[in-house]
């Protein structure tokens, strides 16, 4: 397992970084390629322990996937609907996204397909996911004791109708479900049965959608409304960087009072994480942007903050790392979600915290950090990317910060411990 050293930079920040593309909008993208007519050039493509799994399900489903890796572009063959292939065995790691939609996928196709993934994978949710495309016409189950991966899937295509969802533990279940859904027989109404998480992403989905060809009724956030028979077509299509691997960036800034500025990005950018500059704005750092950058000066001394972030869950591990730095406490609230991904992220900050001699307190939907005295010490990331870069930012301020696992961050961001140390020169 890798160790990481973080080295504190010798002298003021001042950075100008490029980020890879999106995962969010890179496994977006591929999904609706192989559903749409015609072949798609993607370009921006993020590659990483995630998107290549993801790819490699399209291909084991029967699209041709054709990579150039160093030019970051993929163009994908789509088949106009389902997958081809009758019969395939997938495997996605840890990889959330890929599991959630290539479920959905392959309910277009007819044949037999079964999706796997490692120990954590076969712990995080499914059930909804499955009982919702049930009740639209497919068949698929959990093969798991715990009602997860892997899943079976007998493929026969999606009739359609009107159905209910629960959306609170991850709004992956309704991207996935959107994406599919004008290749059901039928219009489809989905209705949520609990509060939908993390809207935002569910924005960018609508959003890619309709760039490819397909629109949604959205009725804030309750109901979802699907004609069948829209058709993606291919298209050429820009991925931009990944707003929540830039938030590490912007904080590395907000942490030493620096400046970094991340190019390629915009306050327009499709991703909701982005919304991120405006935390970092009330905790005093002076937010400058053009229209192909953006860019962080850290404040003197972070004021701590009390914040909704139901709207920003990916961000939490973030702002954990800044909180011990901040001149009062810190409490973040309502993302209770994050208990469901790579590991039990509100539990993992609170431990990993308190080796660093940090005081928090935890709550079952957030946590209150309080600023003062730290330590070194050598952080888990608990095998989660986030908590590794995260934990990064905390260690510009604490010298001896060492982070257990770091080979995490292959998730989305493969040489993330390169470009972070050039901040402080190492």
């Amino acid at each position: 397992m890798a160790i990481v050293s973080i080295v504190p930079p010798q002298r003021p920040i001042d950075a100008v970084v490029r980020i890879p593309g999106s995962k969010s909008i890179t496994n977006r993208a591929l999904v609706l390629a192989a559903l749409a007519e015609g072949i798609s050039t993607l370009s921006g493509v993020l590659f990483s322990d995630d998107s290549r799994w993801f790819m490699d399900g399209l291909q084991r489903l029967g699209i041709c996937v054709e990579i150039d890796e160093p030019g970051t572009e993929v163009r994908v063959h789509g088949v106009a609907g389902g997958p081809p292939a009758t019969e395939a065995e997938l495997w996605v790691e840890l990889a959330g996204t890929a599991a959630r939609f290539l479920l959905a996928y392959a309910t277009l196709g007819q044949g037999h397909y079964t999706i796997d993934g490692n120990a954590r994978m076969r712990q995080r949710p499914m059930e909804d996911l499955l009982a919702t495309l049930n009740s639209l016409g497919a068949y698929c189950y959990s093969l798991g004791p715990q009602g997860g991966l892997p899943v079976q899937v007998e493929a026969c295509g999606l009739r359609g109708g009107a159905t209910g969802l629960a959306g609170d533990k991850t709004s992956q279940f309704l991207s996935a479900l959107l994406m599919v859904a004008p290749y059901a027989d039928h219009d489809i109404e989905l209705t949520m049965t609990t509060p939908l998480a993390a809207t935002p992403y569910i924005d960018i989905t609508i959003a890619m959608m309709r760039e490819f060809g397909a629109e949604v009724q959205c009725d804030q956030y309750h109901r979802f409304r699907i004609a069948a028979g829209q058709r993606y077509q291919a298209r050429t299509y820009q991925i931009e960087p990944d707003a929540s691997n830039a938030s590490y960036f912007f904080a590395a800034a907000a942490a030493t009072g620096g400046r970094v500025r991340v190019e390629g990005i915009s306050r327009q950018a499709l991703q909701g994480d982005i919304a991120f500059l405006d935390v970092l704005e009330r905790m005093g750092c002076t937010i400058r942007a053009a229209q192909n950058w953006l860019e962080v000066q850290g404040p003197p001394q972070l004021r701590g903050i009390e914040l909704d972030m139901s709207k920003l869950p990916d961000m939490a591990i973030t702002l954990a790392a800044l909180a011990p730095f901040a001149d009062r406490p810190t409490t973040i609230r309502n993302v209770a979600l994050i208990r469901h991904h790579e590991t039990d992220r509100i539990a993992a900050m609170t431990g990993e915290l308190r080796k660093l001699g940090v005081q928090v307190e935890e709550y079952p939907d957030g946590l209150t950090i309080m600023p003062g005295s730290h330590h070194a010490a050598t952080i888990d990331s608990h095998h989660d990317h986030r908590m590794a870069m995260g934990f990064a930012v905390a260690g510009l301020n604490i010298p001896g910060l060492r982070i257990d696992n770091a080979e995490a961050v292959g998730k989305t961001f493969p040489d993330f411990f390169t470009r972070f140390a050039a901040l402080s020169g190492a």
